[in-house]
C-alpha cells in the first residue's frame, strides 16, 4: 500500500467521525466559548472544516507563506453550510491523495512568514502533524464544547455516556 493510500484510508475513516460531530453543532449558540481565551463554537467548527482543506497546502505546495496567504478561513453560519463545505473539501483531499506519488511525501515543506522560517520538514511529517493530528486535536475540543452545551455525543471510537446506557 502506498503512503498516500495509507493516509487516505485513515482520512476516510476519521472523516465519518468528524462529520457526525459537525452535524451536531448548535449554531443558535455559535458565540459560545468555554473560556475568554477560547475560540467561539462557530470559529472552532469552521476551523475543523477548513483543516480538511489543508492537504493542498501541505502536500501539493512546497511551502506556506503566511505573508502571502489568502487571509481568514471559511465562515459558515449553519450546519447545512458547514457540512456542504466539509464534503467539498473532503472530496478535494481524497483527490489529492489519490494522485500523490510516494516521492511527494519525502519532499521538504516550509512554513514561513516572509523571511522568517518557522520550520522545514518532510511532507510526510507535515501531513501527519497538520492535516491529521491538528484536525484530531480540534475535533476533540469540539466534543468538549458540545458536552458543555449538553449536546449528546455520538460514538467516535466506541460508545459514549450518551449512547451506551451509562
Amino acid at each position: 500500500m502506498s503512503i498516500a493510500q495509507q493516509f487516505l484510508s485513515e482520512l476516510k475513516s476519521e472523516a465519518v467521525n468528524t462529520r457526525k460531530l459537525l452535524a451536531l453543532v448548535p449554531f443558535d449558540q455559535a458565540d459560545f466559548k468555554p473560556h475568554e481565551k477560547s475560540m467561539t463554537l462557530r470559529r472552532l467548527s469552521n476551523h475543523v472544516v477548513e483543516i480538511i482543506g489543508w492537504w493542498k497546502e501541505c502536500l501539493v505546495m512546497d511551502e506556506l507563506d503566511f505573508a502571502k496567504s489568502g487571509g481568514p478561513g471559511i465562515s459558515c453560519d449553519s450546519v447545512e453550510e458547514l457540512l456542504m463545505r466539509y464534503d467539498e473539501l473532503l472530496i478535494k483531499a481524497e483527490q489529492i491523495l489519490n494522485e500523490a506519488p510516494d516521492e511527494a511525501f519525502a519532499k521538504e515543506w516550509t512554513m514561513r512568514h516572509d523571511e522568517t522560517i518557522f520550520f522545514t520538514m518532510p511532507k510526510q511529517v507535515v501531513v501527519r502533524t497538520w492535516c491529521l493530528n491538528h484536525w484530531y486535536h480540534h475535533r476533540g475540543q469540539l466534543t468538549v464544547y458540545l458536552r458543555l452545551l449538553n449536546v449528546p455525543l455520538p460514538g467516535v471510537y466506541g460508545p459514549t455516556a450518551d449512547n451506551a446506557g451509562m
